[in-house]
């Protein structure tokens, strides 16, 4: 006689379920969709998302660390796949890696506000990576991208990560070994090993890293795009994944609540990918509503505000953002993730670019003191807005008496108040501009705005190594 445990459900039944029906319409139409089933935003807006992330790991290829990984990996093996931004080929797994490294490294890369993550970072390297190594063509990469893109980003929607959980290097392996398996041509079965395979090999990330500016957290989204492509090779050496690897796996052991109908929700009508975001301030995305209201502020004081005169400012957000409370933080990763000292560090510089986090600005004396009168608190009003809108509220008391608020419901750069694609094409310019000659950038962005006409990516893939 078996004994039941209330409330658990026997292994036996679990097991004698069938597939997942919503599984089975992703991969059928993963499978069977091609250049021409895309619409115009889409193609438009993978171009224009594919184009930031070379520029986003071009210049955080410039790092210390990265500038040291990429010269162990060399000394080890090379090959044909760009590590983009270091004039290095490297092993296709190597360069997925240190791509996808170099992509987070200054926190400037691309995201989705309701997948509550960064998929391109995830999927953009293992494509290139492989790409260096098969015949591929643009409109190939387009679709690949796209669909990597969507399904890591739908399985964001669909579950609730745990809170100790950082989004990097989860959902993300999955959008990889998609697209990965898309490149390849799979069919669906092929597919569906692939992805299922894929959702067993997230990494445990911690949330904490990124609050303590441990820097470990960077590599995450490389190892999502090496397991990516590592996802294709066990499942067509006949490895077998779990029946519904993606809906144990966050709807039970790293994240909650996953909802199926979320997977396949107007699927192949609603992209993710067309309703992304891009970033201009080099700082945790939960930041930027802030620094959006503090120029606001700026703006309404009609000139430059100096630190000194400054009596204290608070802020007001929702939960997230609030967490980023720490007005002295120890390294460049930290103090992108502190609203105290972005704030102040923007009074100083006058803007929130790269160099506002790096240590000669953590060190001033003017922004540290600054910082320390910074007050961040949450508003749950405000957390009831999420995820659709990212508000902030700014207050800056003056000594002279004066002060001034400003409030914004969503980050500048969002799907409600987007970059045009010419204030993105001049974010690329801006950051790959001190590693490539003019000639070569230029020739690299007319790569990628012709990719949906090229045969081939070798003009690109050259351009990039």
């Amino acid at each position: 006689m078996s004994i039941v445990t209330p409330g658990v459900v026997p292994a036996s039944v679990l097991l004698s379920e069938p597939a997942p029906e919503w599984l089975g319409r992703w991969t059928q139409f993963a499978a069977s969709l091609h250049f021409e089933d895309l619409p115009d935003e889409v193609i438009a807006r993978a171009k224009l998302v594919l184009l930031d992330s070379i520029g986003v790991i071009a210049a955080g290829m410039q790092e210390p660390e990265m500038a040291a990984l990429v010269a162990r990996l060399v000394a080890r093996r090379t090959g044909k796949a760009a590590a983009i931004g270091a004039g290095q080929g490297l092993d296709a797994r190597d360069a997925a890696l240190v791509n996808g490294t170099a992509g987070t490294m200054l926190e400037l890369d691309e995201g989705n506000q309701y997948a509550r993550g960064h998929p391109a970072i995830h999927v953009v390297p293992a494509l290139l990576a492989l790409a260096a190594e098969t015949d591929v063509s643009g409109p190939e990469l387009i679709v690949a991208l796209a669909l990597g893109y969507e399904i890591g980003a739908r399985i964001g929607i669909a579950s609730r990560l745990k809170v100790t959980m950082h989004p990097h290097g989860t959902w993300g392996t999955v959008g990889a070994a998609l697209g990965v398996a898309k490149l390849h041509g799979a069919d669906a079965g092929e597919i569906g090993r692939a992805v299922g395979i894929a959702s067993s090999l997230g990494l445990s990330t911690s949330r904490r890293t990124m609050l303590e500016g441990a820097t470990v957290r960077n590599c995450y989204a490389g190892f999502s795009n090496q397991l990516g492509l590592t996802a294709w090779d066990l499942a067509q050496a006949g490895l077998q994944p779990e029946r519904d690897g993606i809906g144990t796996v966050y709807g039970t052991v790293i994240a909650d609540d996953f909802r199926p109908e979320a997977m396949v929700d107007e699927l192949g009508s609603r992209w993710e990918i067309a309703r992304n975001y891009f970033k201009r301030h080099a700082a945790c995305r939960y930041t930027h509503g802030a620094l959006d209201a503090l120029a606001q502020i700026v703006r309404d004081a009609g000139a430059r505000l100096e630190p000194e005169s400054i009596e204290r400012m608070t802020v007001d957000t929702y939960v997230w953002a609030a967490q980023l409370d720490h007005p002295a933080p120890q390294t460049m990763l930290a103090a992108k993730f502190s609203l105290p000292f972005a704030l102040a560090s923007a009074i100083v510089r006058g803007q929130a670019d790269v160099e506002t986090f790096r240590d000669a600005a953590r060190a001033d004396a003017a922004t540290q003191a600054l910082a320390a009168r910074v007050e961040v608190r949450e508003d749950p009003a405000l957390t009831a807005k999420l995820p659709g809108l990212r508000p902030a509220r700014v207050a800056v008391t003056l000594k002279d008496g004066r002060q001034f608020q400003a409030e914004v419901l969503t980050n500048r750069g969002d799907t409600e108040d987007p970059y045009t694609a010419a204030e993105v094409e001049e974010k690329f310019r801006e950051l790959a501009g001190p590693v490539w000659p003019t000639s070569r950038l230029e020739a690299i962005a007319g790569a990628v705005a012709g990719l949906d006409k090229a045969p081939t990516l070798a003009p690109l893939l050259d351009l990039l190594t």
